[in-house]
């Protein structure tokens, strides 16, 4: 493995794979930078002598300015980067840039999955319960662990996939475009292809009144979809059950079949990133983006706060002039929505993110659109809203783990990608693929770990190409993510008004 990447021609900066000693010459592409400081791993150091303002690039971005003057081979962070973001911007309608060919030709890309009424793919043969409001969550959770007891033979025999409730604090105290917003989250849930079957479970008193929440759902999905009031119900407990045991048994008849890679649906996701993720993880995803969408398929991009700063790359990708102005719009929102609360729009990285070697929001954005990889922008997705298009899509989501992921799977993602740097254990509806940026959290965290992408470092990027792509079609056939085999499967909706 070479100490030190260049990610792109253009780069001022490069990135120090091992920890790397001042007074160390490192060779790129032939030529020698001695360094200045210790630059630990994962962090940048200078290529080139900048100046106080002069635009720091990495990726072949501008990813900040630099706050003080930087000598060639000093370390490069938040003591003399700063982000130079402000607020909304007016974009340009360029000229659409063309998909990359995709690396890996996947004609014979075939998975074993479940074809639903409504056409859409399903990568599990799950029964989900569903609480329209807080106050019945945990009674969910009760139907949901009693069911699973009655029917631990058809789970372990595989006829089907679980019983999961998923709950949830919300549905009540909410007023207009919030209560709207959960109602639109639940419904795309209660739509998901992973689910055979449905049990919406009421209190009866919410502002999320069943029957509201049941118009908002497609009517193509309605027919797997069943309600439960609480308050109406004699025993709402073994009411519930009923409702459980007849969809079991007809879920049970479902079998999986094969299914073209065309037929999927990804959520592209990233959390607790450092600084190789933008070079190993997220590239690994962007070239399966690419592939995928060449297939036909259709990957899901969000976190739109995490794309500031590298937003013109992907709004020059837009299909036309229609999805390119909903995409701009829906960026300029993301930064009014922060501007109106009196905060800047570049607070972010994290305190991991920055740890890890990230200083400023348009670097962490520049190595988080590269999940996307050159596929051009076909759609923008509301949030709550389903994907009804192939080709790459935005969806509208914040880019907090669990309110984005739970946005993914509601959008139809039935895999959820989720890169990682820093590593989290937390999983969502959709099976959650965790890949590891980096070789030290993979072998440290083989119980939260599905693919250890550092490996492109190390071997063709094809080889580890196809790797991802046989691993993703078994678990798209049923293969369990590490996430699904401890129970870590979670939701979280954006709650963006008052409460009540």
């Amino acid at each position: 493995m070479p100490d030190a990447m260049q990610v792109h021609a253009a780069d001022t900066v490069a990135v120090a794979l091992r920890p790397l000693r001042a007074g160390e010459q490192v060779v790129l592409d032939g030529a020698l930078h001695a360094l200045a400081d210790d630059i630990p791993q994962g962090h940048k150091f200078a290529l080139t002598a900048h100046g106080v303002g002069d635009c720091v690039v990495k990726y072949g971005l501008p990813i900040g300015r630099a706050s003080a003057a930087i000598a060639p081979g000093a370390h490069i962070h938040s003591h003399n980067l700063a982000t130079a973001l402000e607020g909304e911007e007016q974009y340009a309608l360029g000229r659409a840039s063309v998909m990359a060919a995709p690396a890996i030709v996947a004609e014979d890309a075939v998975w074993q999955g479940y074809r639903r009424a409504d056409g859409r793919a399903g990568t599990r043969n799950e029964i989900w319960i569903l609480p329209t409001v807080g106050c019945v969550a945990l009674t969910a959770e009760q139907i949901a662990r009693a069911a699973e007891q009655r029917h631990a033979a058809l789970i372990a025999t595989g006829k089907i996939d679980g019983i999961f409730a998923f709950a949830h604090p919300h549905g009540c105290s909410q007023l207009g475009d919030d209560l709207a917003g959960t109602r639109a989250l639940l419904a795309g849930l209660a739509a998901h292809p992973n689910a055979a079957g449905v049990l919406l479970l009421g209190l009866g008193c919410e502002s999320n009144q069943l029957a509201a929440l049941i118009d908002a759902i497609p009517p193509s999905a309605r027919g797997k979809v069943r309600s439960l009031s609480s308050q109406a119900a004699g025993d709402e407990l073994a009411e519930a059950g009923a409702i459980i045991d007849a969809m079991v048994a007809a879920s049970a008849q479902a079998r999986r079949e094969p299914l073209p890679l065309g037929a999927m649906v990804v959520g592209l996701k990233c959390g607790g990133s450092d600084g190789f993720s933008g070079l190993t993880a997220n590239p690994l995803l962007g070239r399966f983006s690419e592939t995928l969408a060449a297939a036909g398929g259709t990957p899901i991009l969000t976190e739109i706060p995490e794309i500031f700063g590298a937003e013109q790359a992907l709004l020059d990708r837009a299909v036309d002039a229609q999805t390119f102005a909903q995409a701009a719009d829906l960026v300029n929102r993301f930064k009014r929505y922060y501007l109106d609360q009196g905060l800047p729009v570049s607070e972010n990285p994290s305190p991991g993110n920055i740890a890890g070697g990230i200083t400023t929001l348009e670097e962490k954005s520049a190595g988080a659109v590269q999940k996307a990889g050159t596929a051009p922008l076909a759609s923008v997705i509301a949030y709550g809203a389903q994907a009804d298009r192939p080709g790459l899509a935005l969806l509208e989501a914040p880019g907090n783990d669990a309110v984005s992921s739970t946005a993914l799977t509601a959008a139809g993602a039935t895999l959820v990608l989720f890169t990682t740097g820093r590593g989290t254990p937390l999983g969502f509806p959709a099976p959650t693929v965790k890949i590891a940026s980096n070789r030290a959290l993979a072998t440290s965290k083989p119980h939260w770990i599905d693919f250890d992408a550092s490996a492109v470092l190390e071997a063709s990027a094809e080889a580890v190409d196809r790797a991802f792509l046989n691993r993703l079609l078994a678990i798209a056939s049923g293969e369990r993510t590490a996430a699904e085999r401890v129970g870590q499967r979670a939701i979280a909706i954006w709650k963006k008004g008052v409460t009540l």
